[in-house]
């Protein structure tokens, strides 16, 4: 017989509690404050709308050396019928030795019996395989270093969305461009445009990050890469990630007319030798008016 939602999440809420005692110390295991809550609420109504996914992170020290790892997790709510997404990173990995791990991550749990608990298998897998890509790329780095970098990228993402309000989304917009390094800007409101400026796999995981783990209304419009002799900070147009709050047309209580005065918008972006993006978010040419 099939398994229905409460008995996914009952087995759901089961694995959590093992984790936990697996990663009883402070940062080891990590869920936001109301996930398991919203399911037990549920799950004691036997009805009404489903709660939120389940998405929590472990932290994992791998090798000697400790270097830490973090496996981040989300439960599809017919999980384990289906299989969970795992994410494992670690800023101890080059972006292609990332890829390869998860890559065979994956492999490895679809090879499992469907229907079974995995996520603990999954931490397993990770402390025990992590490893050689550490050591690969710990080599690669070294070769890296001989060798004279004559030229270095700067990479630059536009990024467009219907709309930016939530204040926890900005949150972690700002939170994650600072930890990155990247300069740029967030336009709250309606629409909502993101710039970010730094290195090739910083602006990467940003915009990885930033849609994780289902920002539907969102889509990269236009990259830019410049390469110089010199250090990328020289070409950067913004000096810090700025916060965007042009005046807003409509009412202010009602959400669906805080719309940003695109005129300002197109200002700023000139002030910053950008205004030809105008059309490249929008699919109209920008003018300014002649006040």
């Amino acid at each position: 017989m099939a398994a229905t939602v409460k008995e996914c999440l009952e087995l759901q809420l089961l694995e959590v509690e093992m984790l936990l005692s697996m990663f009883p110390k402070r940062g080891e295991f990590s869920v936001d404050a109301d996930a398991v809550p919203s399911i037990q609420r549920y799950l004691r109504n036997c009805g009404g709308a489903l709660p939120p996914q389940l998405e929590y992170r472990v932290a994992l020290d791998v090798g000697e050396a400790k270097v830490k790892v973090e496996l981040q997790v989300l439960l599809p709510h017919m999980y384990p019928q289906v299989a969970p997404q795992l994410f494992a990173r670690s800023d101890a990995l080059h972006r292609q030795q990332q890829l390869q791990l998860n890559t065979r991550l994956t492999s490895h749990i679809s090879s499992l019996d469907p229907g079974d608990l995995c996520v603990c298998e999954a931490v397993q897998w990770v402390k025990d395989n992590t490893l050689p890509f550490l050591e690969s790329c710990q080599a690669s780095s070294e070769c890296a270093a001989e060798a004279v970098r004559a030229k270095e990228m700067l990479h630059r993402m536009w990024i467009y969305s219907h709309h930016i309000y939530r204040q926890e989304l900005r949150k972690k917009i700002f939170d994650c461009a600072k930890k990155l390094n990247l300069t740029g800007f967030c336009l709250t409101g309606k629409p909502g445009v993101i710039c970010v400026e730094g290195l090739q796999e910083n602006c990467e995981e940003f915009w990885r990050v930033v849609r994780y783990p289902n920002w539907k209304h969102i889509s990269c419009k236009h990259v830019e890469n410049i390469e110089t002799e010199g250090s990328i900070d020289n070409l950067r147009l913004f000096h810090s990630f700025e916060d965007l709050q042009f005046q807003a047309h409509g009412d202010y209580g009602l959400r669906n007319d805080y719309h940003m005065d695109l005129g300002q918008f197109l200002e700023f972006l000139k002030q910053h030798q950008s205004g030809h993006i105008f059309q490249i978010l929008f699919g109209v040419e920008g003018k300014l008016s002649d006040n």
